[in-house]
């Protein structure tokens, strides 16, 4: 199960609404939707929110390091709390997918993102669970930096948002441990069709 969820971006008001805060706006909108608050905790470099969850505490955070160092804030409250690799999810903001993409994976390399790679190395381990937040790609490799703490455009933050709230919806699916049925809930992006009725009568 998902014991700590975290949500990457870099701190501060200017880059509040670039793209490479989607990470924050997911922990922010999971935040409201179980009634946590994010308080500073200078521990672990971070804004912390504990919660309760069937009487297991479930962490949220965001890392206040800046994106590189995000590793730093990750690997100092999962190393407190004894929190594996596995039982972690990290959010954030995904150059390959369009806004309003979203997908929900477990390993593999850092891609180039700067806080997924120090998270690879303070963590020492690849074997974390990411939540992609699809921002688009600009085209060009050199415009990736400028790219990314931008603000999007109305109609694209409009459909980031969307990626969000859809993730959301499989929040239960993640508390429970449950990355079968979560995968398959972030990935199903139309409403399965209902299944046929089933013949009644005796076996």
């Amino acid at each position: 199960m998902i014991k700590l969820f975290v949500g990457l971006g870099n701190p501060g008001p200017e880059y509040e609404a670039t793209r490479h805060n989607a990470g924050f706006w997911w922990i922010d909108a999971l935040a409201r939707e179980l009634g946590a608050t994010l308080v500073p905790e200078r521990s672990y470099w971070g804004l912390v929110a504990r919660t309760n969850v069937q009487g297991e505490s479930r962490w949220l955070l965001q890392p206040q390091t800046f994106m590189n160092l995000s590793g730093k804030s990750v690997a100092a409250l999962a190393r407190f709390f004894k929190i594996q690799p596995h039982e972690i999810l990290v959010a954030h903001d995904e150059l390959d997918f369009a806004p309003g993409q979203v997908k929900l994976k477990r390993g593999g390399s850092h891609g180039g993102h700067n806080g997924l790679r120090d998270i690879h190395a303070q963590l020492g381990s690849p074997d974390y669970w990411r939540l992609r937040i699809g921002i688009g790609h600009p085209g060009a490799k050199a415009e990736v930096v400028h790219w990314v703490l931008k603000k999007p455009a109305p109609d694209q933050r409009v459909l980031i948002e969307d990626s969000i709230a859809h993730a959301l919806q499989a929040k239960d699916a993640l508390l429970a441990g449950d990355m079968e049925k979560a995968t398959l809930q972030i990935h199903t992006t139309k409403p399965p069709r209902p299944k046929p009725p089933r013949p009644t009568g005796p076996d």
